[in-house]
């Protein structure tokens, strides 16, 4: 029961995280896109990281104790495709315009875009109606993401952990994304920040229908088979999301050496823990 309590508060945390994405659209006029860059592809490269280093050999070694070596990779290849694939139809469902992973560029105010008559461009009731559809795609994407982590967190809490972290900072500025626009629509932060936290309790939300949902029939084979889909899933959120934002967000190399950083920060503490 331990275990599970953790995994869900991990899991809650780094769905929460949008609210203070929302929070922080309110109190700060401009963001530090250098900064942001940075961080951003700090969580990208704990996620590539995890994803090739230790999830996806977990799940090769999980669906090994039911066939041989050989098959084992191969089935968690094509289970690593699929969790890609899984994100691109949802992908594909959502409308571009109201899609985190298309509206790269949503979140990123700085000085000279928080001075531009932003309610004068569009008419309020299409500014909450694009924050509506931002905060039903975000909700819809962060539901696998929840599982992914509640799974993980579940299974080695140092290695969930780490990536609860990793997803809590790129749905930072996704609760930007949420808040953004219903705020210059409505005038009302706790509207946006409202509809900014729920966005983020998809997350926990995720992690308990879809626990519940697959405890049944959790083996090592299915755990397998799942882990290697959380690998798919992560490396398309870091391509397809946290990298694109990042770069968008600041010119240079500040991206590549965030991402690097996270990288060289994963492999040293996963090592550092095992001493």
């Amino acid at each position: 029961m331990d275990g599970l309590l953790l995994a869900f508060a991990v899991t809650l945390g780094a769905g929460l995280a949008t609210g203070i994405g929302s929070t922080l659209a309110f109190f700060t006029k401009t963001t530090n896109k250098s900064f942001f860059a940075i961080a951003m592809g700090f969580s990208a490269g704990v996620m590539v990281y995890l994803s090739f280093v230790e999830i996806l050999p977990k799940s090769t070694a999980y669906i090994a104790r039911t066939t041989t070596d050989v098959q084992a990779s191969a089935i968690a290849a094509l289970a690593l495709v699929a969790g890609m694939i899984v994100m691109a139809i949802i992908d594909a469902l959502v409308p571009s315009g109201a899609n985190p992973h298309e509206n790269t560029q949503i979140e990123l105010m700085g000085e000279e875009d928080s001075q531009l008559p932003f309610v004068e461009q569009r008419a309020n009731k299409m500014l909450l109606r694009t924050g509506l559809f931002i905060a039903l795609a975000i909700a819809i994407h962060n539901f696998p993401e929840g599982l992914a982590t509640f799974l993980l967190v579940l299974d080695d809490p140092q290695i969930g952990i780490a990536l609860a972290i990793a997803v809590a900072m790129h749905n930072i500025p996704e609760g930007i994304a949420v808040s953004v626009p219903v705020y210059y629509a409505t005038k009302s932060k706790a509207r946006a920040f409202r509809l900014s936290f729920l966005s983020g309790l998809a997350e926990p939300a995720g992690a308990v229908i879809g626990y519940l949902l697959l405890s049944q029939f959790l083996n090592d084979f299915v755990l397998g088979v799942v882990f290697a889909m959380v690998a798919g899933v992560m490396v398309f959120l870091a391509i397809d999301t946290l990298l694109p934002t990042a770069r968008n967000s600041s010119r240079g190399h500040l991206t590549v050496y965030g991402f690097i950083a996270g990288v060289a920060v994963m492999a040293a503490s996963l090592v550092l823990l095992r001493l």
